[in-house]
């Protein structure tokens, strides 16, 4: 099966159907300009403007004392994961003594990804990452790019409504959800002087449309939930307060593991390969970065089973047991990455100590945040959720492992985009009860729409572009 880093792979999709006639047609993608164009170029107080938020991996991170690409470019002089310096800028530090928040780093993130760079026999090549989505909704200088044979969509020379949210993936998500927050406070006093500009209104009530993607959409969802508030000190799930909400009106995500992803458990395991031409990420090193324990699949809902007995182990988020099966940082395969990550540490039982105790904060941290997250609770008025899923990709469900070995067996593969199961996007919670007839789901989804595509080729989807557009241009 493919890796999850497939998604860097360009694909064309065409469908095809049979008339009554018994004649074959091709059907086309939709011509967006025609549809959009009059809409798009209609600018007036009325209007939200809108927020593009990339998932895991979607943002270019750069060193800001050097201005050198950490992530988004694999050409000469980036940061190369598998040598010492480089792996040391891509990673998060560790220390004894403080908390997640307090250990930060040179590393910061440049813009959402439109597309990767890379060198292959000497030779440079680009590939789209999310070009298309930026250009569908007209982001900055990514307006008016092509979709296949969609058209271009022409915001106009006046257009101000549009803009992205990049953020540094490998941090806690609760942080750029607080981050997030500041940008739109940002956002809402320049669309406010745009508005009293362009046509005297005062102090206009500006409120967001948001399309995230991925791991973009659960900082979007923690954010409508809590707004700026960070996750109680003592562990405990924090009292919704939709804070959020009241600076959104439609909250529009695209592939979103709501319920996590086996993926990312896998990936913690072994590390990651995400194409045949990009390094490799080695699971220490992955393992330093909170926002990937926050992706992990729900227990209950039986992603991870005993190779022996075939039960269900429930809790994913307990370090003992990554300590136990010697999973990620706490593999002892993994302590010649811990030498470069810990340069100063000689001694190889106190790099050790330190990598499990960073384990330990990133797993209690990623329970809390889903607790957080799958607490139900009645979305305001005014507010509206709706979800983009893939569900034509095989996608691994379930995974086992035995005590004292730690090797990941796949054990079941089910409808998704190859990254994240349609039950996952859902959050539907009849899989970890009896099935009955409608949807179970702590998320009370306004609208849901189905993509033939895999994780990263439903941005570029033309069904995906042309509902998003209506939902965003014409729907009341």
């Amino acid at each position: 099966m493919k890796r999850f880093g497939a998604w860097w792979a360009i694909s064309v999709v065409a469908f095809f159907g049979l008339l009554t006639t018994g004649c074959t047609t091709t059907v086309r993608g939709p011509d967006l300009g025609e549809l959009y164009n009059r809409a798009a170029q209609h600018h007036g107080p009325m209007r939200n403007p809108v927020i593009v938020i990339p998932g895991v991996l979607g943002s270019k991170l750069i060193d800001q004392d050097t201005g050198r690409i950490v992530w988004g470019a694999f050409t000469d002089g980036y940061a190369n994961p598998n040598q010492p310096e480089g792996a040391r800028l891509l990673a998060l530090p560790m220390a004894d003594g403080k908390t997640l928040a307090q250990l930060t780093d040179t590393t910061v993130s440049d813009g959402a990804l439109e597309s990767v760079k890379v060198s292959v026999l000497g030779l440079p090549v680009s590939l789209e990452a999310y070009m298309h989505v930026l250009g569908t909704l007209g982001v900055g200088g990514y307006r008016d790019q092509p979709l296949g044979e969609a058209g271009a969509i022409d915001y106009g020379s006046d257009h101000y409504t549009c803009f992205q949210f990049d953020y540094d993936w490998r941090r806690d998500n609760v942080e750029n959800a607080r981050r997030l927050h500041r940008f739109i406070q940002e956002k809402t006093a320049y669309v406010q002087q745009q508005l009293k500009t362009r046509y005297g209104v005062e102090n206009a009530d500006v409120k967001f449309d948001i399309v995230a993607h991925s791991m973009g959409g659960l900082v979007s969802r923690y954010y409508l939930r809590y707004g700026d508030g960070d996750l109680p000190a003592d562990g405990a799930p924090p009292t919704v307060t939709w804070a959020g909400a009241k600076h959104v009106r439609r909250l529009i995500l695209l592939g979103t593991p709501n319920a996590g992803s086996a993926k990312a458990l896998e990936q913690l395991v072994r590390g990651a390969d995400f194409a045949p031409i990009l390094p490799r990420y080695e699971p220490a090193l992955l393992g330093t970065m909170p926002s990937i324990y926050q992706l992990l699949p729900r227990g209950r809902h039986g992603a991870l089973k005993d190779a022996q007995t075939g039960e269900v182990i429930e809790d994913i988020y307990d370090p003992k047991l990554w300590w136990r099966m010697g999973w990620g940082l706490a593999s002892p395969d993994q302590d010649r990455v811990l030498r470069a990550l810990l340069p100063g540490v000689d001694d190889p039982g106190e790099r050790r100590r330190i990598a499990l105790d960073h384990q330990a904060k990133c797993l209690n941290r990623a329970r809390q945040f889903a607790l957080a997250l799958d607490t139900p609770a009645t979305v305001p008025a005014g507010t509206t959720l709706h979800l983009f899923a893939g569900d034509a990709v095989p996608t691994l469900a379930a995974v086992s492992a035995q005590e004292g070995e730690g090797r990941l067996n796949a054990l079941d593969w089910k409808p998704g985009d190859g990254t994240v199961l349609r039950s996952s996007a859902l959050m539907d919670e009849r899989i970890s009860g009896e099935w009955r007839p409608g949807l179970v789901s702590p998320i009370h989804w306004s609208t849901v729409h189905f993509i033939f595509a895999d994780h990263l080729g439903m941005t570029r989807d033309p069904g995906f572009s042309d509902n998003v557009l209506h939902l965003l241009l014409e729907a009341p």
